[in-house]
């Protein structure tokens, strides 16, 4: 088993982590019936439509 020769300081430990647990911008793409941004594989909130057919009746 190895065995530690030097202390990583707290701000190294840090600074390496941060790149590691990094966020991503989360993948948009456009609503094919409103034009509206969305995520991917979710329901269109602007037009309730979801992969050709309509899920949910938006009240207006």
């Amino acid at each position: 088993m190895g065995v530690q020769q030097h202390r990583r300081s707290k701000a190294k430990n840090r600074q390496r982590r941060a790149v590691v647990m990094k966020l991503e911008s989360p993948n948009l793409m456009e609503c094919p019936q409103c034009h509206e941004i969305k995520q991917p594989h979710r329901i269109c909130s602007a037009c309730g439509f979801y992969d050709g057919r309509k899920v949910i009746a938006k009240t207006e």
